[in-house]
């Protein structure tokens, strides 16, 4: 079936491969679909619910039939289209959902029994008894539709994820694509152009068309080569745009040829955007017109100029466009034979389709005759939709045209998105041509240089007058792939499934791989003629991201092993492990333990020394983990009034408080300080388990509860390096590192501002965590490792040096701060004494629910301190119990939380909840670890054991 001349293949390269184990042969250029048909093989699936046979139906990514699985084993993937992926020497090509073979499938008896299985027929038939719906029907259903299947072996990591930013994304390499791209990037724009087939040039390749006296594909060339040429100009082929997101944020899936991954999906951030995705050919229903061999028009014209393949001996027309007589006389021109052209705007309408496996012959009415004319290939049109799918992927909705009986995107359903060319409405290749220039320049915001538009020849006449259905009395069919037929929508609207949302779950329509890209239109047209309304009262459907399957390994990739949980480095860490120090995991970041010095033979020794170190001369620690938030905006401050259970409207700029954070459930989710750096800008710190959580919970805070205040935030955790420097001595290692030095009459405890270290801008904050003076100076990340050396060996020239997270631990529990061991998701402020900073002048999420009953009194575990009374060492986790009582979980007060050795103190200490702790400071309890051996008897203490009255940390 290839056609002597024609189409863009490379004639002198062929390439072998297998389809069901026959062996096919292609040409470079060719897509699976194209060399099937080129060797006449029209039968390539079966359908999902009634397993009938499917031939190739479009050319393009929305193909509902022709979906196949290449590779075999661990590297098997089913359901790609036959339609888009490109041939390679050995492929190896199978067809789906059959048994045991394509052209005798067993399971082709259910259409046999199609009366009983109409639309919504499993509602109704499989919901008694309801024990046999796990153990028979749902078997037997799984067993008998689906499409491709999975190996069920492990996976090799054969994807990969990438990032891209730019000024201007144009989606769609067609021509209005093509020509907004040019105009951008001569105007020196940083310009992507994404295009998912693997050429540029759209329907330019598919058409018979002169462009300034040459074939359009000599247009083209001569376009792609200038853009090529141009540094700020990227081309990216065989990418599918999937999804519109927030912020000018793109996802996009790369089929990427070679022996490297086959995918890659990639997150494109974008100040503006340009859809110029062109628009898709829908049918018309008619009786049996799912046999293979009835293809879209625009599908058959493509496959004879773009692959120089002639889709079928003896071919039919039929439509109700201006297409007909432009797609009879491209099939004349190339040499294949036109059986009949058939208009239903004249009243000549197709009413019935034969032939078991392909098709064979139509049925014909016209002029009130019925005929019978024998042909292998019957080309429909029933008109074009605009590619509107991305204009709503934010609940915007299409908007109505009657003049060209589809749907438009609707003004500013994207923010930053324009529409240009068929995606807009514009059919003709010259409108395609000036809408991209037009549209380009808007989304931009300045003038672009006009561009030559060459003269077109054969041009682009759209002329419509829709034709939904042809009245039969056999099946038509709507959704190829799901078998959905015009009956079943009429079903859906007699049984009161009047809602478009309503009669797609019930039918299934557009529900399958292709979303019903084809066929979505023809039903609601159907189901606006059965309930008596228009097409735009009935509405559309809502298109949701992603506009072309996604394998999941795509957008996962790279998510196993340490890609799934990633190391994470502090800029100290070379530092760190250049001095000996054990790396511990603190959520996915890695961390110094402690850092041990000759003679030291246990970890507590070199804990013990840095405890001391800090408690009297200095010591510097790398806490650049925790989470930074940074904050912008004139309702930042109402923004930290909602989230914080305690007043942020007084901060002043130079100014850090402490806050507290719940969860709308009333517990406590998260604590940290927030420092006011200018009127409208803030930087929030987390713990470093809490980060992405809260980071999290602001954004839907923002964007669900209050999405009417004007904030923006940012983590800005990894870009900068942090450090604490604590101790008596704090201040003279400060004095030695800090330009011009720091005067504690200029740094008040729990005070922030900008300074500089060696002239880099950095931040400093006065705050502690260990009890002592202390500092936390934040430089940008690229410095961080020169200053932690700087720090330590200013604070060893002082007595002093670095310390790790093991002292950090100790020192906090003697002062009595908690953290997320404390804080384990069922603490309430109550519970931690906290209950001073609920504010009882303002609202904040989760303060109706913190005052329910139970969430606070008596009976709940409180914080307190423990001591041991005479010997031993408390363990984390260990049951706390009154002296004489018998052990058990009935008769149990309370747990310990974080325990330590206190060289401070000498003596094993440890935070704990215990049921009215607050009441029973000086109490003595048993304190029982049956899993170590341990029964111990403790003091209960505040919690604060270290400098109770704070005068050594804001000294």
């Amino acid at each position: 079936m290839r056609l002597d001349k024609g189409g863009i293949v490379d004639r002198d390269r062929p390439i072998e491969f297998t389809f069901d184990g026959r062996r096919i042969v292609g040409l470079a250029g060719d897509t699976i679909a194209s060399a099937l048909l080129a060797n006449d093989v029209r039968l390539v699936g079966r359908s999902f619910k009634y397993h009938r046979p499917r031939g190739i139906v479009t050319s393009g990514s929305d193909e509902p039939n022709a979906l196949v699985t290449l590779g075999q084993g661990a590297h098997q993937r089913p359901n790609l289209r036959a339609t888009v992926e490109e041939i390679v020497p050995g492929l190896d090509v199978r067809s789906q959902n059959r048994w045991p073979s394509l052209d005798r499938d067993v399971l082709a008896v259910n259409d046999l029994l199609s009366p009983f299985l109409s639309a919504g027929f499993y509602y109704k038939t499989f919901m008694w008894p309801r024990a046999f719906w796990e153990k028979l029907y749902e078997p037997i259903i799984r067993r008998a539709a689906g499409l491709g299947a999975l190996s069920g072996r492990a996976a090799e990591d054969n994807a990969e994820k990438a990032f891209a930013h730019c000024d201007l994304l144009i989606i769609g390499g067609g021509p209005s694509g093509l020509t907004a791209a040019l105009a951008a990037g001569r105007a020196g724009a940083n310009v992507i152009l994404a295009e998912e087939d693997s050429v540029l040039g759209g329907r330019l390749l598919s058409e018979r068309l002169l462009l300034g006296g040459l074939p359009a594909r000599d247009w083209v060339e001569s376009v792609v080569a200038e853009l090529r040429s141009l540094p700020n100009v990227r081309i990216m082929t065989r990418t599918a745009v999937t999804g519109a997101y927030d912020q000018g944020t793109f996802g996009a899936l790369e089929r990427v040829p070679g022996d490297g991954p086959p995918l890659c999906f990639w997150r494109i951030a974008t100040k503006a955007a340009v859809l110029a995705s062109g628009a898709i050919e829908r049918g018309i229903a008619f009786a049996d017109n799912d046999r293979p061999g009835v293809m879209m028009a625009g599908a058959v014209r493509a496959f004879v100029h773009r692959w120089g393949v002639a889709p079928g001996r003896r071919v039919a027309v039929f439509g109700c466009t201006s297409d007909v007589a432009r797609t009879a006389a491209d099939l004349e021109a190339a040499g294949v034979e036109v059986v009949a052209t058939l208009d239903a705007r004249d009243g000549a309408v197709v009413t019935g389709t034969k032939g078991r496996l392909g098709l064979q012959e139509i049925t014909v009415q016209d002029g009130g005759r019925d005929r019978t004319i024998r042909t292998d290939c019957l080309a429909v049109t029933g008109g074009w939709n605009p590619a509107v799918h991305l204009t709503c992927h934010m609940n915007g909705r299409p908007v109505w045209n009657d003049d060209l009986a589809a749907f438009l995107p609707s003004e500013g359903a994207v923010p930053g998105l324009y529409v240009a060319g068929a995606a807009n409405g514009r059919f003709s290749t010259e409108a395609c041509m000036r809408d991209g220039i037009e549209v380009a320049a808007k989304a931009l915001g300045r003038d672009l240089s006009d561009i030559d538009i060459p003269s077109i020849e054969d041009d682009f006449d759209y002329q419509i007058q829709p034709t939904w259905s042809v009245p039969h009395k056999g099946r038509a069919w709507l959704d190829l792939q799901n078998d959905v037929t015009t009956k079943d929508i009429r079903l859906a609207a007699q049984e009161n499934f009047r809602s478009v949302e309503h009669m797609k779950r019930y039918t299934t329509q557009g529900m399958a791989t292709d979303q019903g890209k084809g066929s979505n239109v023809n039903a609601l047209a159907i189901l606006a003629d059965a309930t008596g309304r228009s097409i735009p009262e009935t509405g559309t459907t809502t298109f949701r991201p992603p506009y072309n399957p996604v394998p999941i390994m795509a957008m996962g990739a790279g998510a196993k092993g340490k890609g799934f949980a990633p190391e994470r480095f502090t800029t100290s860490h070379e530092a760190s492990v250049a001095r000996g120090a054990p790396m511990i995991e603190a959520g996915l970041w890695y961390r110094p333990s402690y850092f041990p010095t000759p003679g030291e033979k246990t970890w507590r020794e070199a804990c013990d020394r840095e405890v001391r170190m800090v408690r009297s001369a200095v010591g510097v620690v790398d806490v650049s983990t925790l989470g930074k938030i940074e904050i912008f905006g004139p309702d930042a401050r109402a923004f930290l009034e909602l989230v914080y259970t305690n007043t942020f409207s007084t901060l002043k700029p130079g100014r850090v408080r402490y806050g507290l954070m719940l969860r709308e459930d009333g517990h406590i989710m998260d604590d940290g300080t927030t420092a006011c750096l200018a009127p409208d800008h803030y930087m929030m710190t987390t713990t470093t388990a809490a980060a992405g959580q809260v980071m999290a919970h602001l954004e839907f805070v923002h964007q669900v509860l209050r999405p009417d205040l004007d904030v923006a935030f940012v983590s800005a955790t990894e870009q900068w390096a942090q450090f604490a420097i604590a101790g008596p001595k704090a201040w003279d290692v400060l004095r030695g590192v800090v330009d011009g030095g720091v005067a504690p009459e200029d740094w008040p405890f729990m005070s922030c501002g900008a300074v500089s270290v060696s002239g880099i801008d950095a931040r400093l904050f006065r705050i502690s965590f260990s009890g002592e003076a202390g500092f936390e100076l934040a430089v940008p990340a690229r410095y961080g490792d020169a200053l932690y050396r700087v720090l330590v060996a200013q604070a060893e020239a002082l007595g002093g040096g670095a310390y790790g997270m093991e002292a950090l631990n100790v020192l906090r529990i003697e002062k009595g701060f908690f953290t997320h061991a404390e804080i384990d998701g069922r603490v309430t402020a109550f519970d931690l004494g906290m209950q001073g900073m609920m504010s009882k002048k303002k609202d904040f999420i989760g303060k109706a629910a913190s005052m329910r009953p139970g969430l606070s009194g008596e009976h709940r575990e409180q914080l307190v301190g423990l001591r041991v009374v005479e010997g031993g060492e408390i363990s984390a986790g260990a049951m706390l119990f009154e002296p004489g009582v018998e052990v058990s979980s009935k008769t149990a007060l309370g747990h310990t939380k974080s325990v330590c050795w206190s060289p401070t103190f000498e003596v094993s200490m440890g935070l704990a909840l215990l049921k009215n702790g607050r009441a029973r400071h000086g109490d003595i309890l048993r304190c029982v670890d049956h899993l170590r051996g341990r029964d111990l008897r403790v003091e209960v203490t505040d919690p604060v054991m270290f400098d109770p009255d704070g005068g050594r940390m804001r000294g």
